[in-house]
């Protein structure tokens, strides 16, 4: 494995049993929400019709505990997750039998699947390849597992909380870095390793391997005084004013 790779299986090994709890939950529910502030997928719509997810064969690229998997196959979904993370995997295992849904879980690296070309409709990460792995190597990889016509679906922070965020401690509202070559971020207070590119640089990207963008849908926190668990680095008055997170929607002609 790379040497970011090595370390994020470390973090995840050591993280794995504290969001057992907040993977139960979106196990136990049926209803679609995105990222740390809970939204819903009938308020924004990132997915589209529901209903064609049925019959779909469906990778979640980095898929933790596996509940967005666990939300497509009750949709009627061919689904498969894949994480390098084993104690992550044991999570989502027992998720499956406490709540009797099963689809194939795969330890591996979403940089570089065993599977072959040509594999998937659609091609899914909500905060996992999608921030832990380097995206010019897992993009080119969703390229080409997806067959023409299919989507790729993702959730990554903000860009513009990531120019904001220090080193250590919460978010700003002051710009703590260039934006200019943003990619590898490393931070001070743990040993993960994190990707995140401009918007320029994120769509030529995708550009270069075949994708056509659809959508992008800045998400914006809804207003009250509750701070999600997440508010080490997140702050809600932040995200109400400014997008803590954004979801790409591209697709392979």
């Amino acid at each position: 494995m790379s040497d970011y790779l090595a370390v994020n299986q470390s973090a995840w090994t050591r993280w794995a049993e504290e969001f057992n709890k907040a993977g139960r939950e979106s196990w136990a529910t049926d209803d679609i929400s995105w990222g740390i502030w809970g939204i819903k997928e009938s308020d924004i719509q990132a997915l589209g019709d529901l209903n064609a997810l049925k019959g779909l064969d469906i990778l979640e690229a980095g898929c933790g505990t596996a509940y967005f998997g666990s939300w497509f196959a009750r949709r009627g979904a061919n689904v498969t997750g894949i994480d390098l993370t084993p104690a992550q995997l044991d999570s989502a295992r027992a998720f499956q039998e406490e709540f009797g849904i099963k689809f194939p879980l795969h330890q591996g690296n979403a940089e570089s699947t065993p599977f072959e070309d040509g594999s998937f409709d659609f091609v899914f990460s909500e905060y996992g390849a999608s921030i832990w792995c380097d995206p010019y190597k897992w993009i080119p990889e969703c390229a080409r597992l997806l067959r023409p016509g299919g989507r790729l679906v993702f959730l990554t922070n903000g860009t513009i909380s990531m120019l904001c965020m220090p080193p250590v401690g919460q978010v700003t509202t002051t710009l703590q870095r260039p934006y200019f070559g943003i990619h590898r971020f490393e931070w001070g207070d743990d040993e993960s390793v994190e990707f995140h590119l401009g918007y320029g640089d994120r769509i030529r990207l995708l550009r270069a391997n075949g994708f056509e963008v659809e959508n992008l849908i800045e998400l914006q926190a809804p207003e009250g005084d509750e701070e999600s668990r997440f508010d080490s680095y997140m702050r809600r008055d932040f995200a109400t004013r400014w997008p803590s997170e954004e979801i790409w929607v591209a697709r392979k002609p």
